[in-house]
């Protein structure tokens, strides 16, 4: 694997290695007072965040640091990028300072992908950590090794994804990644926040949570992302946490063996009631643990296993 840009096109066997992976480091650290592996030793790890970010970046931070990489942070408010410095100069810049990887959120869609090319002449690899609507890659696989770590296989497991679909990359990556681990998806959002194309997503749709609910194996409620929005999508906040919100009510349609969970930052009382997002089968915090392991397996797979130089 030279890159990680998008969840479509891995296949399931390179999902399930990451996974395996991320699940060995995390038993690995287990207990451990210092968490701290020479996996990456030597390696500078450079992330270049033009949106603003919590959990992606520290837990990539984390991942790099708990591997002994040097990690450096970069962003855009505060490097040449503020001059006008253009996006390739910026990444030829740090792949000459000496980057083994370049981690790169951006907000326009095929961001990543632009830089993977203009690397492909160095050795550095490229991360996507979110790129305008497009794709999430890590956020999936993140989410992928919390529903397996408490449902077991994914096989024939029926996925719920709530809300604001049009504008979310981390539906499309977790469409593309889930379905490819042999779950069944089901999108649930209003006509207005639904991507134009998705009747050949692999995936049913639907308008109704209520008549959902009962049948899921798991809800992921996304992040109504106001930032994106140009227009009226839907009436108003309440309006839309009547139609589509996950409140206590709701909640108790989910069977019992049901989780939940939600890539943050969570709006509570629109997108999630707080109580269902502090509930036992809320599965929130698990997902920014696993994802930092995740972070630590997709680093070594391109930097420090068998293959990663040449790949």
């Amino acid at each position: 694997m030279r890159h990680l840009l998008a969840a479509e096109g891995l296949d399931r066997d390179t999902i399930t290695e990451l996974l395996d992976t991320a699940d060995g480091l995390k038993q690995t650290l287990l207990g451990r007072e210092v968490r701290k592996l020479p996996t990456l030793r030597g390696r500078t790890v450079i992330t270049v965040f033009y949106e603003n970010s919590t959990r992606t970046r520290v837990s990539f931070e984390l991942a790099g640091k708990w591997m002994s990489a040097d990690v450096i942070n970069v962003s855009a408010g505060g490097s040449s990028v503020g001059k006008g410095e253009s996006l390739r100069d910026t990444a030829l810049t740090l792949t000459a300072a000496g980057a083994d990887c370049v981690i790169i959120r951006h907000p326009a869609s095929g961001a990543a992908q632009r830089l993977a090319h203009w690397l492909s002449d160095t050795p550095a690899a490229v991360i996507n950590a979110g790129d305008g609507m497009h794709e999430h890659p890590t956020q999936a696989l993140l989410d992928a090794a919390t529903l397996r770590e408490k449902l077991g296989s994914l096989e024939g497991r029926r996925i719920g994804i709530v809300g604001d679909v049009l504008h979310s990359r981390v539906a499309r990556s977790n469409v593309h990644l889930l379905t490819c681990l042999g779950a069944e998806v089901t999108i649930v959002a209003p006509p207005t926040l639904l991507p134009a194309g998705i009747d050949t997503w692999p995936v049913t749709v639907s308008h109704e949570i209520d008549a959902e609910l009962p049948s899921l194996d798991a809800v992921m409620m996304l992040r109504v992302q106001a930032e994106r929005m140009h227009g009226g999508f839907f009436p108003s906040a309440r309006e839309y946490a009547i139609g589509y919100g996950l409140s206590e009510a709701r909640a108790a349609l989910l069977p019992e063996h049901a989780v939940i969970l939600h890539p943050g930052p969570m709006l509570r009382g629109m997108e999630i009631a707080s109580r269902v997002a502090d509930a036992p089968n809320a599965l929130v915090t698990e997902q920014v643990a696993n994802g930092v392991h995740v972070r630590m397996a997709v680093l070594y797979h391109l930097l420090a296993s068998e293959g990663a130089e040449s790949a």
